[in-house]
């Protein structure tokens, strides 16, 4: 049966699956203005900051929030109702809850979700790939114990690459490359909250009436969220991050597979198997013809890399119109859009239905570490992600972790204790670490594998 139908029946049973959704930003939304419409699905609460501020979003996606909400979470549960909270900690303990969802953004409360989530006994959707990047290996195990799910949002883009990439890997074929697009250019890596609109070609004005909050999208626009993406991607697919970070060539869909290939054959990634992300610009600005700035895509070959059994294969990618390179030995399939939390059912179904999760981290095979954006001195605090000190830049997990790397995910409200020159990748010495819950998780993650590198050495 597929998800629909498995939904449907749940429907007619009289037994939603039973939701629970922390925050109630953009990509919460979304999830709000489809999950009403989804058969056998019920939402039971909405955690955010602000209780008032999810009821607006109720608002603002079509509900009649005076005639759906409660602030009761038992009543909640009885009526079919969805209750309005700021304890997130209660709606993950309600009993009878099937998925929590985490859309806050916020790596340390990502963690903390998740680990409320398997000691209650509910399936995780992690939104949030930026707890996902700082410790998803270490959550995924306490999942697996607790046997529930820990799940990728379809919708987001590392989702949908992982099931690009999965459905090449089950037809036969070889992954060359996959990722997404985006607009970049190498200068964007330097800019702050305070330039971040005149990129986006705004006024201070006009984004904050959208109500644009200009960090999380300076985090977009930096190549910090890009670098979050893919080190995603690699932990649930095992595909490699290049050596000096992400590189962002500006590539239109009719050129990817000639540029996303192997050097030795005349393309840009150092090895076969690797993610990447391509720009929407041209290094002069100039957009890119044909871009896939809102997509994403799998380059591959067939598998087997001499014979005939290749050359039919090759065959058959110009036959049925697959863009190929002009050796007609890799391929690349893309898709040109993604819908964001709109697709977040698929998710929550698949976690609840099929005991399954839509990409989900493996390993630790990639991380993102703080890079200063300008020379930093003693006694300054760190602000994140898409702030005014540092941006995240992916690593191959060996390097982050033997050169003591700061993952990005905890560069915010710390203070640094020695200087950091531009450019430099910040590393646990340079900072006062802070006693907390996502510390004390990623340590015990980086113990763990280091102490796995070093038995495989």
């Amino acid at each position: 049966m597929n998800l629909y139908a498995k939904l449907m029946q749940r429907q007619n049973d009289g037994k939603p699956v039973r939701v629970g959704l922390i925050g109630s930003g953009k990509f919460g939304s979304m999830f709000l203005s489809q999950v009403r419409h989804i058969p056998g699905m019920h939402l039971v609460g909405i955690a955010d900051l602000s209780a008032e501020r999810a009821r607006k979003a109720m608002l603002n996606t079509g509900w009649d929030a005076d005639a759906a909400t409660t602030t009761d979470l038992g009543d909640a549960m009885n009526t079919g109702k969805t209750c309005l909270t700021e304890d997130s900690a209660a709606l993950i303990a309600t009993p009878g809850l099937d998925v929590v969802v985490d859309a806050t953004g916020n790596p340390a409360a990502g963690i903390r979700h998740a680990l409320l989530a398997a000691e209650n006994g509910c399936h995780m959707v992690m939104v949030n790939v930026e707890a996902d990047v700082l410790a998803g290996a270490y959550l995924v195990q306490e999942f697996d114990e607790a046997g529930l799910v820990y799940s990728m949002a379809y919708g987001d883009q590392p989702a949908l690459v992982c099931e690009q990439i999965d459905w090449a890997r089950t037809c036969g074929f070889k992954v060359v490359a996959a990722g997404k697009g985006t607009k970049y250019l190498p200068k964007f890596a330097t800019s702050t909250p305070d330039t971040v609109w005149d990129y986006y070609g705004l006024t201070p004005e006009e984004a904050a009436e959208g109500g644009m909050n200009p960090q999380m999208f300076n985090s977009f626009l930096d190549g910090t969220k890009s670098a979050l993406e893919m080190a995603a991607i690699s932990n649930a697919t095992g595909l490699l991050a290049p050596r000096d970070g992400l590189l962002f060539p500006p590539v239109g869909t009719h050129d990817l597979p000639e540029v996303l290939k192997p050097r030795a054959h005349g393309g840009v990634l150092e090895e076969s198997g690797m993610v990447e992300v391509v720009s929407s610009l041209e290094r002069d600005g100039r957009q890119v013809v044909g871009d896939l700035r809102w997509g994403v895509y799998v380059t591959l070959e067939a598998s087997d890399e001499s014979g005939l059994g290749a050359d039919y294969v090759r065959r058959c990618f110009k036959e049925y119109g697959v863009t190929i390179d002009s050796s007609g030995r890799y391929a690349t399939l893309y898709r040109p859009s993604h819908l964001i939390g709109l697709e977040l059912g698929v998710s929550v179904a698949s976690a609840a239905l099929r005991n399954e999760p839509t990409g989900r981290t493996n390993d630790l095979t990639s991380d993102v570490v703080a890079v200063a954006k300008k020379a930093l001195k003693p006694g300054e605090m760190l602000d994140g992600e898409g702030g005014f000190t540092v941006w995240g830049r992916i690593a191959r997990a060996e390097d982050s972790l033997e050169n003591h790397g700061l993952p990005i995910g905890l560069a915010h409200g710390m203070k640094l204790k020695r200087d950091v020159a531009e450019g430099a990748m910040l590393t646990w010495d340079d900072i006062e670490a802070t006693d907390s819950q996502a510390v004390t998780v990623r340590r015990a993650m980086e113990d763990m594998f280091r102490a796995r590198l070093k038995s495989a050495a």
